[in-house]
């Protein structure tokens, strides 16, 4: 959220970069305006974080009559869709409560199925006070058994920062029937605007390779150390690449990409090596029309690919369009 003070319903809180986990190639562990204005009373916590029910006193039960089962897990999940499908609703609750520079809001909402959904007939929309503010991962919807008719309820955890003229919001699900375990809270709020979550990005992936490097364990750090080249991991270089590419400044990026295509072939230990750098450099070398130098990073990759997982790869798909021209 940047460098200053962000605002959490009426209170301030210092930003704390918490990091996020989130590589490319490793896996680690609007529409229009519907909102509707209602009266209600919220309540606010002893921190100033604003809590309310935007469904009523309670949520609206999923069957007639009994508790709603639990559909989620113990733990939140974020949302899909806020900043995109769900922006215009999810900043309307904000601006409503006269919320323009953003903060947190906790309310209730419902889950809803959409069958007839175009792009994912399994898509579980989130509402909040009539209005999709977003949807459940995709992942996760095609795992539920939600009735068409249904609305399961839920409780939501909406984050807002000023972006571009609007709010730009982020938002986590939890079932509704117990306290949710939220991932953030004031003292440790999540970045929101892209600049900031590409800077957690790369401190996490920075502060990984540190600890890997400098712990304990020799094993883990032996395994780190083949990925280094001139200094740097390979991990280290993905949004040194990305950002080089958004200003670019393509030959710079295309030196750091061949040097984290070295550290992922040490690094690869009979495998195939991580995939992303060689793509990213393929993506550079056609905007500079070097086509011939294209197909020489392409196959270099698939020189070293096991032969069972070459022709399911994106390098071989973008090799035969390239060749294909």
């Amino acid at each position: 959220m940047g460098a200053g003070p962000i605002e959490v319903a009426g209170s301030r809180v210092d930003h704390e970069n918490d990091g996020q986990r989130a590589f490319p190639h490793v896996r680690l562990i609007g529409v229009g305006r519907f909102w509707k204005k209602k009266q209600r009373d919220p309540t606010v916590s002893a921190s100033g974080t604003s809590k309310e029910s935007a469904a009523g006193d309670r949520p609206r039960p999923a069957t007639a009559a009994g508790p709603a089962r639990a559909l989620l897990g113990a733990e939140a999940v974020q949302m899909s869709g806020t900043t995109t499908v769900g922006a215009d609703n999810a900043g309307a609750i904000f601006v409503d409560r006269r919320l323009t520079s953003g903060g947190m809001i906790e309310l209730r909402g419902v889950l809803v199925a959409e069958p007839t959904n175009p792009v994912d007939a399994n898509a579980i929309a989130v509402h909040v006070n009539g209005a999709r503010i977003g949807y459940l991962p995709g992942f996760l919807a095609r795992e539920i058994d939600l009735p068409d008719a249904v609305e399961h309820p839920c409780r939501v955890q909406l984050w807002a920062e000023p972006f571009q003229g609007s709010l730009r919001v982020l938002g986590w699900v939890a079932d509704g029937d117990k306290a949710p375990v939220w991932p953030h809270s004031p003292s440790n709020p999540p970045a929101i605007t892209p600049a900031d979550q590409r800077a957690h990005r790369q401190a996490a992936v920075s502060k990984m390779v540190s600890d890997a490097l400098e712990g304990t364990d020799p094993d883990r750090a032996a395994q780190f150390q083949t990925g280094v080249v001139n200094g740097r991991h390979y991990l280290e270089l993905v949004e040194p690449i990305k950002d080089l590419k958004r200003q670019g400044r393509l030959e710079e990026a295309l030196v750091l990409a061949y040097q984290a295509i070295q550290g992922a072939e040490n690094d690869r230990d009979g495998r195939e090596p991580a995939p992303g750098h060689t793509i990213q450099a393929a993506i550079i070398l056609r905007k500079l029309g070097r086509r011939d130098e294209e197909i020489q990073v392409l196959e270099r990759w698939l020189a070293l690919c096991p032969p069972g997982h070459r022709e399911s790869s994106e390098a071989y798909e973008r090799l035969s369009k390239v060749k294909g021209k």
